[in-house]
Order: C-alpha cells, then sequence, then structure tokens
C-alpha cells in the first residue's frame, strides 16, 4: 500500500466518522489531508510535485463548489474533496468525483428513506469512496 493510500484511508475515515456522527467535518481533517497532499508531493516529486498537488486541491474544490453554492453540500465537505484532490492530483480527483457521484446518489436515497426528517445527508462517505477506488485504480 502506498502512503497516499494510506493517507486518503485515513482522511476518508476520520471525515466519514465525523460526518455521520456530527453532520460536520472539523476543519482540521480536510487541513490535515491538505497538507499531508502536499508535504508528500513536494517530497516525492519537488516543485512539479507541488503543482500537480495544488492543482488537485483548487481542482477538487472547484468541481464540487456548485452544489456548495446552491446548498447542496457542506464546506466541510467541500474542504474535503480539496484535501483528496491534494493527494490525487487534477485528474485524479476528477475520477474520484465521478466515483463519488452515483455513491453519495444511493447514500442521498437511502438516507432520506430510512431518514426521511433529516436533510442533512452524509456526504463524506461517498467522497471517501471515490477517492479510494480512484488510487487503488492506479495500480
Amino acid at each position: 500500500m502506498s502512503l497516499p493510500v494510506a493517507i486518503a484511508g485515513l482522511l476518508g475515515l476520520a471525515a466519514t466518522w465525523e460526518d455521520l456522527r456530527r453532520r460536520r467535518i472539523p476543519n482540521r481533517i480536510p487541513l490535515a489531508g491538505l497538507a499531508a497532499g502536499l508535504v508528500y508531493h513536494t517530497a516525492a516529486h519537488g516543485w512539479a510535485g507541488w503543482c500537480r498537488s495544488a492543482g488537485g486541491a483548487a481542482a477538487g474544490f472547484s468541481i464540487w463548489l456548485v452544489f456548495y453554492m446552491l446548498g447542496g453540500m457542506g464546506g466541510g465537505d467541500l474542504k474535503l474533496s480539496a484535501a483528496f484532490g491534494a493527494l490525487l492530483g487534477p485528474s485524479g480527483i476528477l475520477l474520484a468525483s465521478l466515483l463519488a457521484a452515483p455513491a453519495g446518489a444511493a447514500i442521498a436515497a437511502v438516507w432520506l428513506v430510512c431518514r426521511p426528517r433529516e436533510r442533512r445527508i452524509p456526504y463524506a462517505p461517498a467522497l471517501a469512496l471515490g477517492a479510494w477506488l480512484a488510487l487503488l485504480g492506479r495500480g
């Protein structure tokens, strides 16, 4: 198992735990993931690694920004996507987002059936699943 996969695993577990338990993701979780991604890629690939990681963070943030602005996603989920982007890079976070979308829809459907009065749907599990699948698919 590579270090980015392990970091993404820990990041996803921590964010999912908090999102399921409290329906919010504390800033320290995505900030730690963002820092870990930037440090790892900078150490492994120098300036090019930092640029790829920062570009992934910006892409992860941008991909989900419209959903946040429309009220369909919380700020913690948005920041978590940026953190996963720092680990996966721009193309990796795009794949992760494409994988997370159907998972998020399935979670939302089950959530709304099981808890119809609760409108805050945890999206961290879907983002984590998408990121893990994108990382593991790289080999």
